[in-house]
């Protein structure tokens, strides 16, 4: 059996990276949400209705689990994997399916301190995994890069 090609697994300043990208990305659409429809709503009908407050609440409060699990389980890239070229997978190279991307989401966000931590993994694994792809069962590599066409 053949050692893991250890440069084909994301590091950790890739994905921290990412995940960088990826909070401002979903501050800003929080944002949007939470001020940016009640403030269109108030300026054309004067007030913002309390039902319409909690409800873009409640969509910000959700957006990022939506989000991570989405992205992770449709095409296994979020906005900040996608520019820094960063794929989660399974260790067979499979997506992952919905329940497995959206427990990945929910813990990661419920306890971003440990999930935090747990990138330390990283620095020592032969397929720089984190806790959390540990626990989960998930591996970030690279994407291949194409070649162009002659």
């Amino acid at each position: 059996m053949t050692a893991p090609d250890h440069q084909s697994y994301a590091g950790i300043v890739s994905r921290l990276s990412g995940l960088a990208i990826d909070a401002a990305l979903l501050t800003l659409a929080a944002s949007l949400v939470v001020t940016g429809v009640p403030s269109v709503w108030a300026t054309l009908e004067g007030s913002t209705p309390g039902w319409l407050n909690a409800t873009t609440g409640l969509i910000a409060a959700l957006l990022p689990v939506v989000y991570f699990a989405a992205c992770w389980w449709l095409t296994g890239q979020t906005v900040g994997s996608l520019l820094l070229g960063t794929m989660v997978r399974r260790p067979n190279g499979r997506h992952l399916g919905p329940g497995r991307a959206l427990l990945r989401a929910a813990v990661g966000l419920a306890f971003p301190p440990v999930w935090l931590l747990g990138m330390l993994g990283v620095l020592t694994d032969d397929r720089r995994r984190a806790w959390h792809d540990r626990l989960f069962g998930t591996v970030v590599r690279y994407v291949p890069r194409r070649r162009p066409l002659r």
